[in-house]
């Protein structure tokens, strides 16, 4: 029976990476087209959550998600959410409908295809460079003046610890929020390790939960206050992961 399951998940996450390759071989010339320059990028976005989304079905994953607020199209917001598994971003991407830009770590242009458009659609961090962590402000600095949202997963990577239910919060996500003054959205990701973390050979097809949480203002906060914000931000997050494993 063991020797099933390992073969299952050895094939299932394959099957993963040719999901993510093949929406994207079909639309190439759409997304090409849609990069030349920033002003694509709301075509560009719609094409990546049919991406997603084709991975999510593919995969055998549905989603459900309770919105305690909804978001209001053409404005900009600086969503956060709980990390655990490489799902999190399509799940994002199926979820929210307003234009985001992820930034997110520079390791993930090594995969092919993927890495190619994630490079120049996605706001790359190299957390071991000041220097480079400085260019992700001024860059979402940028986006933001666009009018487009951003999107920062402010744990800062996937713990290697899976029994940690949330790990601590980087400062960046609430620095930006602050210096635009605008509303940051919890969101709540609690089976997305389940379905399909980065331990290899786990997983199962599934629902996915999502709750998205209500908003919080940082009109008239200053920088002084980002760590209570910060905060703040991470008991809402954790406060709800563990609601949701209450109810398990």
């Amino acid at each position: 029976m063991k020797i099933f399951k390992i073969a299952f998940w050895i094939l299932w996450r394959i099957w993963f990476y040719v999901l993510m390759a093949v929406p994207i071989l079909i639309m190439l010339p759409f997304l090409l087209i849609s990069i030349i320059s920033e002003k694509g990028y709301p075509y560009f976005f719609k094409m990546a959550r049919i991406w997603a989304k084709f991975i999510l079905y593919g995969m055998g994953f549905y989603y459900t998600v309770k919105r305690e607020q909804k978001l209001i199209k053409g404005k900009s917001y600086m969503i956060v959410a709980n990390h655990t598994s490489m799902t999190d971003i399509m799940l994002m991407l199926a979820l929210i409908k307003n234009p985001f830009v992820f930034v997110g770590k520079k390791e993930l242009v090594k995969i092919p295809l993927f890495g190619f458009f994630y490079k120049r659609t996605c706001i790359l961090v190299d957390r071991n460079s000041s220097k480079s962590k400085n260019e992700v402000f001024k860059r979402a600095q940028s986006r933001l003046n666009q009018g487009l949202s951003i999107c920062i997963f402010p744990e800062g990577g996937v713990p290697d610890d899976e029994s940690i239910l949330l790990d601590e919060f980087k400062d960046g996500a609430f620095r930006l929020a602050i210096d635009h003054q605008i509303p940051i959205v919890p969101i709540v990701f609690p089976d997305n390790k389940e379905r399909f973390s980065y331990t290899f050979l786990s997983g199962s097809p599934g629902r996915m939960r999502a709750r998205i949480l209500p908003f919080i203002e940082t009109e008239g906060i200053t920088i002084d206050h980002r760590k209570e914000l910060k905060d703040q931000v991470r008991s809402v997050i954790y406060n709800a992961l563990v609601d949701f494993q209450k109810k398990v």
